[in-house]
This record gives C-alpha cells, sequence and structure tokens, in this order.
C-alpha cells in the first residue's frame, strides 16, 4: 500500500523514471563487456616467434575500446539526466500532495501534527526521499546487474576465480544489512529531532521582537545550540555507524583479491604456454577488473543502503501525512445554502482529544436568533475561542450538536457553510502583498467601491488613505508594516466582503483605543443589522450595547443576560466590571493630578 501510494507521485515523470534503469542497464552491458574486448586486445599485440604486430587489428581493437568508453559514458551521463529529471519531478509530486492534503486538514489534524513537523516533513524529508528515488533507479538497479555480469564473465574465464568473488557477496551482504539496520533508528530518532530545530527557528523568527525587547537573545541562542547539537548528536552517531562500512568492506575486497591472486599462482604453476597465448598475469589484470568492478558496485549499493537507512523514516513521516483523513469533511448530499445566522447549541460536550478525560465546552445549550450581537466574556481559558470554533466547523463537537439556520453544521458542505460565517480571528495574519490583495481574500472580485465600503465600516479607510500608495500600499509577510490596530481592522474589513451571515470577532477589537471599537460597533449595528454578530472581548465596554452577553467559566455557561442583568446575577461579570472600572477611574485620576500639578506650576 505505501509503494503503490508513493509510486502514483511519479505521474508525469514515468518516462524518465523508466529510461534511467533501462539506460544504466546498457551501460552496465557495455562496461562488463569492456575487459573481456581489452583481454583479447592484450592478446593481440603480443609479439612472440618473431611474428609480425597486426596493426589492423591494434586499430581495430583500439576503436572499438573507445567507442565502447565512450558509449558507456554517454549511457552514463543520459541516465543521470533521466534520473535527475525523475527524482526532482517526484519531490515536486510528493510536496504538492502533502501540501494540498494539508490544506484539507481541520484544526485536530494540524494540531496532531505540529506546524514544525510539517514543515520537516515537507523539507528535509521529501529532500530524503528524493535522494532516495534517484539512487533507487540508478545505483540500485546498477548494484546487481553489475555483480552477476561480473561473475558471469569471471566463471567464463576461470571459475575457481569466479568462487572465490561469489563467496564474498554474502559476506559484503552481511557487513551491510548489519550497518543498515544499526543506523536507521538513530536516523529515525534524528528526524525527530529535525522537528525541535525547526519549531525554535520558527518561534524566534516570528517573535524576533519580543525576544529583542526582553535581551533574551542569549537564552534563544543556547535553545538553539542545544537543538543543533541534538540533531548533531544523532546524526554524528549515525555517520559513525556508517563510517564501519567502507573499511570492512574494504578489508573483505583485498581478501579476496590476494586469494585471487595465490589461485591464479598455483593455476600457472606448471601450466605450459603455447606460442601467442594470453598469459596468466594478463587474465589476472582482467579478474582485478572485474573485482574493481563487483567492489565499486557493492560500494554505490552500500551508499544506496546508507541513503534508504536515512530516508526509511522519511517514508513513514511522509506517507503519515499523506494518508491522514481530514477528521472534518462534506457528507455525501450536503447542503450547499445556509439559509440564516441563527445559531443554536444543543447538549454541546467538545474535548481537543478524544481520548483525553477533559473537556474544554460541557453542557452547552444556547439559542441565537439571526441578526442578534452577542457578546462572550470569560477569564483566559475559559473556552471562549473553542465556543466559536464550532459553529464554521473548525471543530467538531464531541457530543451533541450546533445548529446554523436550523440545520445541523455536519450536514452543510463545508465550502458553504464557511462562507457563511466569516471569522476574524484573536492572532490576526495579514500576507505579503497589497491591501487590496488582502482585502480581495474576502471576495476575490470585489470592486474598489465594496473595499472601500468595508473598510469604513471597520474604521480602516482612514488610516489608509494616508498612505502614499493607499490601497496599493505593500504588506510585509504578517503585516509587520502595520501597526496591531491597523491590522485588526484591515482583518475585520476582509471579514466584511464575504458578506457573511455570520460575523465572528474573537479578540479582534483588543488593539484599536476605544473610541474606533465603539464607532466600528455603531457601524456594525446600523450598517449590517441582519447579521448575526459574536463578538469576544476582554474590555467590557465593547460588550455592553449587545443584545446578549454570554459569561464562560471553566468551559461553561455561567451566565447569560444583558449588560444590567449580568450586573445584578453574575458575580464573574460585575467583578470584570467593577476591576476594569477602577483601573478606568484611577487612570482618570493620574491624568487630573498630573493636569493639577502643571495648572500649579
Amino acid at each position: 500500500m505505501s509503494i503503490k501510494t508513493l509510486a502514483k507521485n511519479v505521474r508525469q515523470y514515468k518516462l524518465p523514471a523508466i529510461l534511467a534503469p533501462i539506460l544504466v542497464a546498457l551501460e552496465v552491458a557495455v562496461e562488463c563487456i569492456l575487459p573481456l574486448v581489452i583481454l583479447k586486445f592484450m592478446g593481440t599485440i603480443q609479439i612472440r616467434n618473431g611474428a609480425t604486430l597486426n596493426v589492423g587489428e591494434v586499430v581495430l581493437y583500439s576503436c572499438i575500446l573507445v567507442s565502447m568508453a565512450l558509449v558507456a559514458i554517454v549511457l552514463g551521463v543520459l541516465s543521470g539526466i533521466f534520473a535527475a529529471r525523475a527524482s526532482a519531478g517526484f519531490a515536486t509530486n510528493l510536496r504538492q500532495n502533502l501540501f494540498y492534503n494539508i490544506q484539507n486538514f481541520s484544526f485536530a489534524n494540524i494540531d496532531k501534527f505540529s506546524t514544525s513537523s510539517l514543515v520537516t516533513r515537507l523539507t528535509t524529508d521529501v529532500t530524503n526521499m528524493q535522494d532516495g528515488f534517484m539512487a533507487l533507479i540508478r545505483i540500485a538497479v546498477r548494484f546487481p546487474l553489475m555483480v552477476i555480469g561480473s561473475l558471469i564473465s569471471i566463471f567464463i574465464l576461470q571459475w575457481q576465480v569466479g568462487l572465490i568473488f561469489l563467496g564474498l557477496i554474502p559476506i559484503l551482504s552481511i557487513i551491510l544489512f548489519t550497518v543498515f539496520k544499526s543506523a536507521h533508528p538513530v536516523f529515525k530518532t534524528g528526524l525527530g529531532k529535525y522537528d525541535v530545530l525547526n519549531r525554535n527557528v520558527r518561534e524566534n523568527i516570528k517573535a524576533i521582537r519580543v525576544i529583542k525587547s526582553f535581551n533574551r537573545e542569549e537564552f534563544e541562542k543556547k535553545k538553539f545550540d542545544n537543538s543543533a547539537n541534538q540533531l548533531y548528536k544523532y546524526f554524528g552517531k549515525g555517520e559513525k555507524i556508517i563510517a564501519i562500512n567502507s573499511p570492512s568492506m574494504l578489508f573483505c575486497v583485498w581478501g579476496a583479491i590476494i586469494l585471487v591472486c595465490l589461485t591464479v599462482g598455483m593455476l600457472a604453476k606448471g601450466a605450459v604456454q603455447s606460442g601467442g597465448a594470453v598469459t596468466e598475469g594478463q587474465t589476472l589484470a582482467i579478474y582485478l577488473m572485474y573485482g574493481y568492478l563487483i567492489f565499486a558496485a557493492i560500494m554505490q549499493f552500500s551508499m544506496v543502503l546508507i541513503m534508504f537507512a536515512i530516508a526509511s523514516p522519511s517514508i513513514n513521516r511522509i506517507l503519515q501525512v499523506i494518508q491522514e483523513t481530514s477528521t472534518i469533511d462534506s457528507p455525501k448530499n450536503a447542503i450547499t445554502e445556509v439559509e440564516d445566522g441563527s445559531i443554536v447549541f444543543k447538549n454541546v460536550n467538545f474535548k481537543y482529544n478524544v481520548e483525553s478525560d477533559k473537556y474544554a465546552l460541557k453542557n452547552i445549550n444556547l439559542t441565537i436568533q439571526s441578526g442578534e450581537t452577542i457578546g462572550i466574556i470569560g477569564a483566559t481559558g475559559a473556552a471562549k475561542s473553542s465556543f466559536v470554533n464550532l459553529i464554521p466547523r473548525l471543530y467538531d463537537v464531541t457530543e451533541g450538536e450546533v445548529l446554523v439556520g436550523g440545520k445541523d453544521v455536519r450536514t452543510y458542505d463545508l465550502e458553504a457553510l464557511r462562507n457563511a460565517v466569516a471569522m476574524v480571528l484573536q492572532k490576526n495574519l495579514l500576507f505579503s502583498g497589497s491591501i487590496i490583495e488582502n482585502l480581495r481574500w474576502g471576495k476575490e472580485d470585489a470592486s474598489m467601491e465594496e473595499m472601500q465600503y468595508a473598510c469604513k465600516l471597520a474604521c480602516a479607510d482612514d488610516f489608509i488613505q494616508t498612505f502614499p500608495e493607499q490601497y496599493n500600499t505593500y504588506i510585509e509577510q504578517g503585516g509587520s508594516n502595520l501597526s496591531g490596530g491597523q491590522r485588526q481592522r484591515v482583518c475585520i474589513a476582509r471579514a466584511l466582503l464575504k458578506n457573511p451571515k455570520i460575523l465572528i470577532l474573537d479578540d479582534s477589537t483588543s488593539a484599536v483605543d476605544t473610541k474606533t471599537d465603539a464607532f466600528i460597533r455603531k457601524s456594525f449595528r446600523d450598517e449590517i443589522p441582519n447579521v448575526t454578530k459574536l463578538i469576544i472581548a476582554q474590555r467590557i465596554s465593547s460588550l455592553q450595547d449587545a443584545d446578549k452577553i454570554i459569561v464562560l467559566d471553566g468551559g461553561k455557561i455561567e451566565s447569560v443576560g444583558s449588560h444590567e442583568e449580568l450586573l445584578q446575577t453574575s458575580k464573574i461579570y460585575s467583578d470584570i466590571y467593577t476591576s476594569q472600572m477602577k483601573t478606568t477611574e484611577n487612570a482618570l485620576g493620574n491624568i487630573f493630578m498630573e493636569n493639577q500639578k502643571k495648572e500649579g506650576n
């Protein structure tokens, strides 16, 4: 099953993948015949008993040898070109399949592998597979053909010498497979260390501003050095095991060559040579040529096994991703139209890991009418994000059901459902490109008027107009050349362009000032009254004019009501409100005192 799965990735590169081993086979055939031609040539240039040198034969065999050498070179070059083309194409298809399958993953699938591990599989593991595939269609084909062809040629010349080389094969095979078996688990563990190294690099680059602001460069260097040293430890150990291979094989080959020399010497002893016959010394040279070909083939094959010792764990890691199916998919005969933005939670329980005993959400029952504005508040870890993630099926409920537009979300076509639900996540992410390109993530064919309207609702148009390039302003990766509040407002505008039935803001106005926050909420209330709006926020001022406010605590709904009702009925809500009011009063008091001091001076 795994071989078939990987073989499918050759696809349009089947022809070079087939031609490469065929050309290798022809190259081996030429190389195996070449020593026999040399032997014949050596016989033609011997002069005995006053015979004259046959110049015609010398020229003929010289041309044959040169031609065969050129043919072998051309076949070798062509096989290398086709093998490189096939392996590079194989790696390209493999990366595409991996990436395309990852695009279908649910959040649960991503959590299972981790981001850094997926990056390693798309880069290092695929490169290992590419090297292994090239070795497979060239060297792995060359090895058995060269060994068999050379042995047949030696047996034709002298069967006693053939037996010596034949006996060498199982000894070398035992050495090869012992090295492979020892090195494989070491490289397997080492690839896991690549994941850790990539995670450290990714976190470091992503959080470079935080690192510099806290002067933690030295700490990060030590953390990176630790990961790099762990990688060195395992790959160094693997390389030490592999290093045993070459001297062990060389020892065996030299032992075989000594035996060949002794055997040829014994056979030559007492032999009577007729005039013009090839000497045993000349035959010995041919045996040594074949011995070299066998040794070179085995050494190349040992490198193939080493590559497979490294690539074998990569094969399993790649297959895990390719064969992983999304935990969330569209059902057969899926509903393709969301009627309205009403939301109902019925006896919902949810946990991220099915095997875990801990539920993120417990006993959630709630009804939200289409067009309502719902505020969601609670302490850190209260499962606010988990709550809203169930609506567009970023995760599926463990028990119970979530209804959107009167239908269970699991009955909808995923694309239709997610087109009806726009989310501005807690971590606002913009992509490198112009503001227009980022906005059109919400609607591919959005007109300039539509984009400006959405940006006005999100209070983004004002600051965009101040840029020299305005909507054509280039945004750096992650939106690093915009402030946090600016990024949030562009992300809100992008979500509005979807023209959703449900709009979810997951703490996505935390970086804007209270005045802008209030204006955004007023725009939503006046301009998109029919859209159901769920707003997660830590500031009560961002929620207090909502139709209903949900207070979450430990994954449960602690209270539901209006701002005034919750001040009376919810201790959690009233405590948050009191603490925020005191903070505001203290801030205003400090400002007042500062102004008084300035006036006194």
